[in-house]
């Protein structure tokens, strides 16, 4: 059983979130919150395995819990949800930890497989937030789009040949035992893979290298995405 905790101001969100999540016999939603101190406090308090956070908050926002939460509980992985225009929070969140990040307004079947997936152990971007954050990226003076994707595709070539198969299926949310699934290795070799893209592309976290994957255009297509197993 997959153990969440919501946090969120709007009270109508959140029981939209524990409706949506509650349809997974295999997800319990064990506490609610209003902003993000009591996200943080609660988390402590029940351990859960992931926290969907808001990332806009009074107080406390999402992205000071979430850094909050990783320090501190470090088994419980976070979801963002965010909304069109809250590009610079979800950089910000990226480098605070979180692990997956979803749209307010994305399909009800994205929210309950983010959580699935960071529950998992893997990083979970919306397709909506993955091109939403390559073209910010693009328009922040870091280069054209065209510029960016260069740069991302030149540092995908500083890795082996399997560590841009494990990339590819990283991109696309899977966990390390759902890679290694696929491409027939033992789980602690992907991991050890996994550990090496995070240094040799200089990014934090897996949902960093998510980004990577999608400015790259190296992502395994979604249909082909092995869905998360059964807990």
């Amino acid at each position: 059983m997959i153990r969440v905790l919501i946090a969120d101001d709007e009270p109508m969100i959140r029981a939209g979130v524990r409706s949506v999540l509650s349809t997974d016999p295999g997800i319990d939603v064990v506490a609610e919150a209003a902003d993000g101190h009591e996200a943080v406090e609660l988390t402590r308090r029940h351990r859960p395995d992931v926290a969907v956070l808001d990332i806009r908050m009074p107080g406390t926002n999402g992205i000071e819990a979430a850094a909050e939460i990783r320090r501190t509980v470090h088994r419980t992985g976070v979801v963002m949800l965010t909304t069109f225009g809250e590009d610079d929070y979800i950089l910000q969140a990226l480098g605070g930890g979180a692990a997956g990040f979803l749209i307010k307004s994305g399909e009800p079947e994205e929210l309950i497989a983010g959580v699935r997936a960071v529950a998992d152990g893997a990083a979970y971007l919306s397709p909506k937030v993955a091109a939403r954050v390559v073209a910010h990226l693009s328009a922040t003076g870091a280069g054209a789009l065209a510029g960016r994707r260069a740069a991302a595709r030149e540092r995908v070539r500083s890795l082996t040949g399997r560590e841009r198969d494990v990339l590819t299926f990283l991109g696309s949310g899977l966990s390390n035992g759902q890679i290694a699934r696929r491409l027939h290795l033992v789980e602690g070799t992907v991991k050890a893979h996994v550990s090496s893209i995070l240094a040799r592309l200089g990014v934090d976290n897996r949902a960093a290298a998510a980004v990577v994957a999608h400015e790259a255009g190296v992502v395994a297509p979604m249909e082909s995405a092995e869905p998360p197993r059964e807990r």
